[in-house]
C-alpha cells in the first residue's frame, strides 16, 4: 500500500491530537465532579470541629504515558484541600497567596541550585490524591472546587443543613451543588457547575473547547469565552487562577504531549 499524502498524515495526526485532548476533558471534568462531591461529603462530615475543612480546594492535573488506555495516557489529579480558616475563605485572595507561595519556592529551589516541584517532597502545594508521579508525567492544568455555589456560600448552607427546617421536606449534604474551575496547558477552560438532582449527567458542564472529539469546528461554541462570561466574581476566579496555571505553567516547562 502506497504511503499517505503528507496532507493527510497531517490531518490524521490533527484528528489523533483532538481526541486526545478531547478524552483528557472529559476525564478531568469526571475527576473534578467526583472530587467536589468527595470535597463536600469530608467538609459536612468535619463542619463544626477542629478539623473543620474551608471551601475551596486546589486541583492540579498531570498526565502520564499509558500505553493499554484508549489514548494512550493516564490522568493523574493531586489536590490540596484546606482547613478552615480567616485565610481560606475568599477563594480570589488564597488563590493570590498560593500563586506568591509557588513563585517564591521556585526562586528559593533556584537560589539554592535546587529542583522543586509543587508536589514535592519539599515544600510541597498538596496534601492528597496522586501525590506521587511517574517519571514522564507533565503538567495538564490548575483547577479548583469550591462547596460556595448560586444557592449560597458554605458556610450559609452547611448552617441551614443543621438548623430546624419549617417544611417537610429536609435537606441533607447530598443535595447540595458545588463549582469547579479548571485551565489546561492547550488553553481549555472548563467550569463544572455539579448539581446532584440535575436531569443528566453532562448538565452543568462547559468547556471553551469540544469534549467531543467528533465536534465539527465550523459550529459556533458560545464558551469559547468562558473566562470572559459571568460576573466580576467569577472572572477574577479565572484571573486568579490563571495566574497560578500560568506560573505552574511556565515552572514545569512541558506540556502534555499527545
Amino acid at each position: 500500500m502506497p504511503p499517505a499524502p503528507a496532507g493527510q498524515l497531517g490531518i490524521e495526526a490533527a484528528g489523533r491530537d483532538e481526541r486526545w485532548w478531547a478524552d483528557l476533558r472529559q476525564q478531568v471534568v469526571y475527576r473534578c465532579t467526583r472530587l467536589n462531591a468527595g470535597h463536600l461529603h469530608a467538609a459536612d462530615e468535619r463542619y463544626g470541629t477542629r478539623e473543620a475543612l474551608g471551601p475551596h480546594a486546589v486541583m492540579l492535573f498531570f498526565t502520564s504515558d499509558a500505553p493499554a488506555e484508549p489514548q494512550g495516557f493516564r490522568l493523574h489529579t493531586a489536590v490540596r484541600l484546606f482547613l478552615s480558616a480567616p485565610e481560606s475563605q475568599h477563594l480570589p485572595t488564597l488563590l493570590t497567596d498560593l500563586a506568591g507561595i509557588a513563585r517564591t519556592n521556585i526562586a528559593s529551589a533556584a537560589a539554592a541550585g535546587q529542583p522543586w516541584h509543587p508536589l514535592g517532597p519539599q515544600r510541597s502545594m498538596v496534601n492528597g490524591g496522586d501525590m506521587t508521579l511517574p517519571p514522564d508525567a507533565t503538567y495538564a492544568g490548575a483547577g479548583v472546587s469550591t462547596l460556595d455555589s448560586a444557592d449560597g456560600s458554605w458556610h450559609q448552607l452547611a448552617h441551614a443543613l443543621r438548623s430546624p427546617s419549617g417544611t417537610a421536606y429536609s435537606r441533607s449534604a447530598f443535595d447540595l451543588k458545588g463549582q469547579c474551575y479548571v485551565l489546561l496547558t492547550d488553553d481549555t477552560a472548563i467550569k463544572v457547575d455539579r448539581d446532584p438532582h440535575a436531569r443528566r449527567t453532562g448538565d452543568g458542564v462547559r468547556s471553551s473547547k469540544p469534549l467531543d472529539p467528533a465536534w465539527n469546528p465550523l459550529w459556533h461554541n458560545p464558551n469559547a469565552t468562558l473566562t470572559q462570561q459571568g460576573d466580576s466574581t467569577i472572572r477574577e476566579v479565572w484571573q486568579r487562577l490563571a495566574a497560578l496555571h500560568d506560573i505552574l505553567r511556565a515552572h514545569l516547562d512541558r506540556g502534555p504531549a499527545a
